[in-house]
């Protein structure tokens, strides 16, 4: 007989905040020694970082477990965030920030000789996100633990991520971001927390009673494992901290023995490099079958990983699984994770027994989707075979919810055969696809847009016979970003000139920012904000000095544009009207004009061609122009290479001018124009996404709009646009076009960018030609703006002030109460 051992854990109290800097530095010295292993006499700028973030991670821990303590004893309510992608950048100021700790571990390390700047400009940007939507997923995990929603964000744990961009003769060179070659001590390994993911194989039909089929069984071909490292993620005060739980694949058998000692070395490794390169990077290439296959494999290996530890967690406190509805709250950040619909319904008929229309049924109750997008190539779809491949049981759950939702559209009689066509999750036209975009309508019982107008566009376009079927599931949430990060730690001066005005209440309470709105027309403010934004255009200048070899004047109108490189955001609008305003300027050099910076930065798809030259033709017409004594600096251009959060965090607090230029109708949100406004730029943009919303909060004489609505748009595209009758009739945009396509910025090449205007003379989709002329008026009309000063920084502290609404505490708030059913 054996005799069970307990014992009391002794209560821990958390590590204080309020240490003092000497304290600090001893807590430092010991972690370099005792956990990093150096003595302070030999210890590199890496080991001091390492050491520092120990020193102030104890403490988070300690707020950590007792937060996941908190949820478990309140039986709260879990909100478990689904994404591919989070860009979170460097962790270290945004954690010893949201503590409080920032002037402490500075002092600390100044009683050591060490450079908190220095150290912290060694951190590698986690290379686990692409543009906007990975951006959005970390801003809402800091809300999440700061207005205290308990939550666990899922994804996946990138060795390589995004790829790390080079610029060579004018091109994108893709290499390896190898983030984690120093580790990442932010992490910790949760090798216990390890599921098998299974691929491929056949399903079988068990238990067989009177010709029916009871239950199938999945017996996969392959398998790999799924390990969880776990990040904390704090939030404002350090109240909260919450969980990022990204996963690793390994292999289940590491090496195949028999076949290395048969010597067969290759063969004996392929199960370990098929999982190394399920979690080695972000967006595998998908114009080849190869890439389109790791690609769901990657998506249904973090979902069915995500799953199997939600349903595990519930099963540890509750004991059953109906009660998961009511507990856990699934949120789909757009379609990459859609396959957790089938997923959980796998697992609850399959592995749990529950029948299908209660499993059904758990399954809407549990899942909500948030749509990123109205571009019908953004909403992923899976050819049949290759989807029935790879994951066969799903496949059949596929048709059997299909069936489901045609069959209750068909009995309503609402409904024609086109309309059932397209409510269908498979597409008939052409190649038979699997709808993941339908899949996650269907499968959740919210589905949301991320600003007004993209909200209303998503129920006339890509789910209009979805949302005739069930009416009151589209609802509307429009995104914001974490104040923390976008200005209080990338705009220190501005936070700081902010607190001398209004006090120090809007750093807890973010909407007492409106209070600045009264500060807007003080002419003793109005150059306090100036001379801030001077500081932050220097730091950029140099940034632009030292990384490519561009003087730019601080003084000059600093006009950037960083995002995603993509036709519809319309960089090549963008550039078009700098060769415009290059040939006017060398036309009329009697004029007095407006000295301006044009600067972009952003990443092309590896196997987007046109964004791709897009981003060469940038470098092109910079080339040129910025070595034309004729200009007189008065025009310089430059391409920020590499552009990650750490690049924002500069950009942003220096742009004067920010573009946000998108063909209307195609932009579901931005974030990027909101953290530009909120740093003290204005934004010169379509009504598209939320640029709407910007304009109703910061005022129509405080914005730049120009060109056509998304109606306009629309309308243009169905009555027979022609842009070669345009082009024509605009001398500006005539010959900055005939400049590009004739080879004047390429002339070792003449023919390299005719192709690509050729787009425009015959198509012009995106709308280039239809919106020049009244972009490059609106531009001019930002010239004049920008001549009196104090009028600039009126408009530019509306901005500020009235950017509180955009806060994504406000975002989440809304989610819990409106979406997730939680309390905050």
């Amino acid at each position: 007989m054996t005799s069970a051992i307990k014992s009391k854990a002794k209560v821990v109290a958390p590590m204080p905040l309020d240490v003092t800097p000497r304290e600090l530095a001893d807590e430092i010295l010991k972690d370099l020694r005792y956990r990093v292993g150096k003595d302070a006499s030999v210890a590199t700028s890496y080991d001091w970082l390492a050491a520092s973030i120990k020193a102030v991670r104890d403490r988070i821990v300690d707020r950590w477990i007792n937060s996941t303590k908190q949820a478990y004893e309140a039986q709260a309510k879990r909100v478990y965030y689904l994404s591919l992608e989070f860009l979170i950048g460097r962790l270290m100021r945004d954690a010893f920030s949201n503590l409080g700790m920032m002037e402490t571990i500075r002092e600390a390390l100044e009683l050591l000789d060490v450079d908190l700047d220095v150290i912290a400009q060694l951190e590698p940007d986690a290379a686990l996100g692409n543009g906007g939507l990975g951006r959005l997923a970390a801003c809402f995990m800091e809300s999440m633990a700061t207005v205290g929603v308990p939550s666990h964000g899922y994804g996946i744990r990138y060795v390589n991520g995004m790829f790390r961009q080079e610029i060579s003769d004018g091109q994108q060179v893709e290499l390896p971001e190898t983030w984690l070659d120093h580790g990442n001590p932010w992490e910790f390994e949760r090798r216990e927390r390890s599921f098998e993911i299974g691929f491929g194989g056949s399903v079988e039909a068990a238990e067989v009673q009177d010709g029916l089929v009871e239950r199938h069984v999945w017996k996969p071909s392959e398998h790999v494992l799924a390990v969880a490292y776990d990040t904390p993620v704090v939030g404002w005060r350090g109240n909260r901290v919450n969980t990022l739980r990204l996963w690793s694949s390994m292999p289940v058998d590491p090496i195949l023995l028999d076949k290395f000692n048969a010597g067969d070395h290759v063969g004996a490794l392929e199960e370990s490099n098929k999982a190394d390169a399920l979690s080695r990077v972000l967006y595998p290439a998908d114009s080849h079958k190869a890439g389109q296959e790791l690609r769901l494999r990657q998506e249904y290996f973090f979902s069915s990983a995500s799953l199997q530890d939600i349903l595990q967690r519930h099963l540890s406190q509750y004991g059953e699984l109906r009660s998961l509805p009511d507990k856990a709250a699934i949120h789909l950040n757009d379609t990459h994770p859609a396959v957790s619909v089938v997923e959980l319904m796998r697992l609850l008929i399959d592995v749990h027994g529950i029948e299908f229309d209660e499993a059904w049924d758990m399954t809407k109750r549990t899942f909500a989707y948030t749509n990123h997008t109205l571009l019908p190539e953004a909403l992923e779809s899976w050819p049949v075979p290759l989807f029935e491949r790879l994951l066969p049981r799903h496949m059949q759950l596929v048709y059997e919810i299909n069936a489901q939702i045609l069959l209750e559209a068909r009995a309503t009689g609402n409904f024609d055969d086109g309309q059932i066509s397209r409510i269908s999750l498979i597409q008939e036209d052409g190649e038979r696809r699997v709808r993941m975009g339908n899949l996650a309508f269907v499968g959740s019982h919210s589905i949301n847009g991320v600003s007004a107008l993209h909200t209303d566009l998503m129920k006339e376009t890509v789910f209009a016979d979805l949302h005739k079927l069930y009416p009151d599931r589209i609802n509307n949430k429009t995104n914001g970003i974490t104040p923390r990060r976008w200005l209080f730690q990338c705009n220190e001066g501005l936070t700081g000139l902010v607190r001398e005005a209004i006090g120090a209440r809007f750093l807890d309470d973010f909407e007492a920012l409106a209070e600045l709105d009264k500060f807007a027309s003080d002419k003793a403010f109005v150059e306090k904000f100036a001379a801030a934004k001077r500081v932050n255009k220097q730091r950029l200048a140099q940034v632009a000095a030292e990384r490519l070899g561009v003087k730019v004047d601080p003084s000059a109108l600093f006009d950037i544009q960083i995002k995603r490189i993509h036709e519809y955001k319309r960089q090549l609008l963008n550039i078009i009207e700098a060769v415009a305003l290059y040939d006017q300027i060398r036309s009329h050099p009697e004029r007095d004009w407006v000295p301006r910076v044009k600067f972009f930065g952003g990443k092309a798809a590896p196997s987007y061609y046109n964004a791709k030259l897009i981003i060469r033709l940038i470098n092109d017409v910079a080339k040129v122009v910025n070595r034309d004594p004729s200009v007189r600096g008065l025009l310089k251009i430059a391409f920020m290479p590499n552009y990650n959060v750490s690049l924002a965090e500069i950009m942003m607090p220096a742009a004067d001018l920010s573009e946000q230029i998108s063909t209307a109708g195609m932009e579901a949100s931005g974030t990027g124009n909101m953290k530009f406004a909120l740093n003290g730029a204005l934004t010169i943009g379509t009504l598209d996404g939320a640029n709407v919303e910007m304009q109703e909060h910061v005022g129509e004489d405080n914005i730049l709009i120009f060109g056509l609505t998304a109606q306009e748009v629309a309308e243009r595209r169905a009555n027979g646009y022609k842009p070669r009758d345009v082009i024509e009739s605009s001398p500006e945009l005539s010959q900055a076009l005939s400049a590009i396509s004739s080879g004047v910025f390429s002339p070792h090449e003449p023919g390299r960018y005719r192709e690509l205007i050729d787009g425009i003379y015959n198509s012009d989709w995106f709308m280039v030609a239809a919106d020049f002329d009244s972009y490059a008026a609106t531009q001019r009309k930002a010239d004049v703006w920008w001549t009196d000063s104090p009028l600039w920084y009126t408009k530019a502290i509306h901005n500020v002030a009235r950017m509180a609404w955009f806060s994504s505490d406000r975002t989440i708030r809304e989610y819990a109460r409106e979406i997730w059913n939680v309390r905050v």
